[in-house]
């Protein structure tokens, strides 16, 4: 792995010079990577594992950018997600019959998001997986419900997310708060004209892929403790929290009065009670399947 090693990212002033060499790299088809790991496993073939981690470089570089909204130098936060990628490439067992991308993007994962709470001085180390997840999927969901500068969330944004990661509202406002600053912009101009972005550059329908699959998987995730919740509720408790909490347009809380012929505090009261009873059931099945820690 000597010449993936000297590829790592140094100074910042090297970044572009650094995402142009990538590119250079050939991607690997399904058959050439898995010869390739079959003689690295096998054999400690060190020019073999030096195929796989240059091949994959492009993907590194393209989660990094992911994480652009830290303030950290994105040259450093490229060199932990490869390091990442160079114990994906030690421990990866072709014959369980996935591609390298899918099982390197969790190290790669692990390596930065360990560096970014290392770096981030507001987020202390003793804190939950559940506030780590939080950390790291935060501004992502703004983004999805359009409240990304807009300061402090609403409340009903904060209960959202709240639900969606088995946190408290209160973790989700301090969080918020926390990453208030200003992003770090990551838009390098790279090619000899300048004519780009780097995340141009790092364009790749494998990646995309890849980066997909992961997201889909955490999608999944929340989803199944979510509806498992939704399940533990009554009918009509059920049909309020679906009209109030998930949908994009919320029904009011005078029309679901008058669907049921109550007053609009009852609902209200129904709403809070099943909320709550929902976030207790979500934060048991989590710890039960270990997504967060006691």
């Amino acid at each position: 792995m000597t010449r993936a090693l000297a590829l790592t990212v140094g100074p910042e002033l090297g970044l572009q010079r650094y995402l142009t060499e990538i590119r250079k790299f050939p991607m690997l088809d399904k058959d050439e990577e898995y010869m390739l790991a079959k003689r690295w496993r096998e054999h400690q073939d060190t020019g073999a594992a030096e195929k796989l981690v240059t091949s994959h470089l492009r993907l590194v570089a393209k989660m990094a950018m992911g994480y652009r909204g830290y303030g950290l130098p994105v040259a450093e936060v490229i060199s932990e997600g490869n390091i990442g990628l160079m114990q994906a490439v030690k421990k990866f067992d072709p014959e369980k019959g996935f591609r390298l991308a899918t099982y390197a993007m969790w190290w790669i994962r692990a390596s930065i998001q360990e560096y970014v709470l290392r770096s981030w001085s507001l987020v202390k180390m003793g804190t939950t997986a559940a506030q780590k997840k939080l950390f790291f999927n935060l501004r992502r969901m703004k983004s999805k419900m359009q409240a990304i500068d807009e300061g402090d969330l609403k409340p009903d944004e904060v209960e959202r997310i709240a639900t969606q990661l088995a946190v408290t509202s209160e973790e989700v406002i301090s969080m918020n708060r926390r990453l208030a600053g200003p992003d770090a912009s990551l838009n390098v101009r790279v090619g000899e004209d300048g004519g780009g972005e780097w995340q141009d550059w790092l364009a790749s329908d494998e990646d995309s892929a890849e980066t997909e699959y992961a997201e889909r998987e955490e999608h999944d995730e929340r989803m199944i403790l979510l509806n498992q919740a939704l399940s533990t509720l009554n009918e009509r408790e059920q049909h309020i929290i679906r009209e109030r909490r998930l949908r994009e347009d919320p029904v009011t809380l005078e029309d679901l009065a008058d669907h049921y012929g109550v007053s609009r505090e009852r609902i209200r009261q129904i709403e809070v009670r099943a909320f709550e009873k929902m976030q207790a059931n979500i934060k048991k099945a989590a710890l039960e399947s270990g997504l967060i820690s006691a």
